[in-house]
């Protein structure tokens, strides 16, 4: 008996041991750990960061300059020596403009996205929490934005500030700001009456510190999520911009705006003409494959 009993109290501590440190991880080590064992989020993570990485250090890593063109070169083909991409309707290499101008495509999809995160999160916040006519006031705004398509929108407004980098990041930030608002406020309306932030408001919190530490803490991972699916459609939209001409001018290369001057000569080089715009799909497809997964790896109760 004394046996058993010593050998049963040995397996308890041991399966302890083993069970503690699992019930220790917190909550974002969680996420990280689904994440990691997410193949296909991790595949579209390493395939992002190596895009960032090549547009980051295009001027060091491209073979030419983007700029600089030779006449008696232009369309050539893919594989072409000295051009393993080819050349544009100028005769400017390919791989050099796909990989500068990469670093304007991610900054015009990643940069109004975190703007509006921000504007949109902080007035989502207050309209839901204080409620009453500034929730009135808040919403009823926004909601005049979607009164109009996404697209039509971002033409409108950069139609109406013209042509330019910044007037292009304005419009698409305006875009993107009421719908975030928008689930910020429903998720903060359904957080503020919970049980833990009545009794902190008991306490003698004031509305400052509920928000800050006891209703920012429940909105900001979903909303988070939600603007992570937005990245696509901002390089999206971004791209038609510069496309349409509304977005950044010539000669900066940017991917929507190479689409836009190779279109004529689809029927001459099709392989090299499509480049840009296979390179707006495979980033688009990754930032929409990693905010599923993402999405996911947050939702610990499945």
């Amino acid at each position: 008996m004394t046996n058993a009993s010593s050998t049963t109290a040995a397996a308890a501590a041991a399966q302890a041991t083993v069970v503690a440190p699992l019930r220790s991880r917190g909550y974002w080590a969680t996420v990280w750990l689904r994440l990691r064992r997410d193949k296909v989020s991790m595949g579209c993570a390493g395939l992002l960061l190596g895009l960032m990485l090549m547009a980051l250090l295009a001027p060091w890593l491209a073979p030419h300059d983007p700029a600089q063109g030779v006449m008696s070169q232009r369309l050539a083909p893919i594989g072409t020596p000295g051009h393993w991409l080819g050349t544009d309707e100028l005769g400017r290499d390919m791989l050099s403009r796909l990989m500068h101008g990469g670093r304007m495509s991610l900054v015009m999809g990643l940069l109004p996205v975190f703007i509006a995160f921000v504007v949109g999160t902080g007035l989502g916040v207050v309209a839901g929490f204080f409620g009453g006519w500034l929730n009135s006031v808040i919403m009823r705004t926004t909601d005049v934005f979607f009164a109009f398509p996404a697209v039509l929108l971002a033409i409108a407004i950069s139609g109406a500030l013209g042509a330019g980098f910044a007037n292009a990041i304005i419009s698409l930030t305006l875009v993107f700001i009421p719908p975030i608002a928008r689930v910020a406020e429903s998720i903060t309306t359904s957080v503020r009456n919970l049980d833990f932030v009545d009794a902190a408001r008991a306490t003698g919190a004031g509305a400052f510190t509920l928000i800050r530490v006891h209703v920012l803490g429940n909105v900001l991972g979903p909303v988070f999520i939600y603007a992570t699916s937005l990245v696509s459609v901002c390089m999206i939209l971004a791209a038609g911009l510069s496309f349409l001409g509304l977005g950044v001018k010539p000669p900066v290369p940017e991917w929507g705006l190479m689409l836009n001057t190779l279109r004529q000569s689809i029927y001459l080089q099709p392989w090299v003409s499509v480049l840009p715009g296979l390179m707006i799909f495979i980033t688009s497809l990754c930032f929409n494959l990693l905010s599923d997964g993402l999405r996911s790896a947050m939702d610990i109760k499945r």
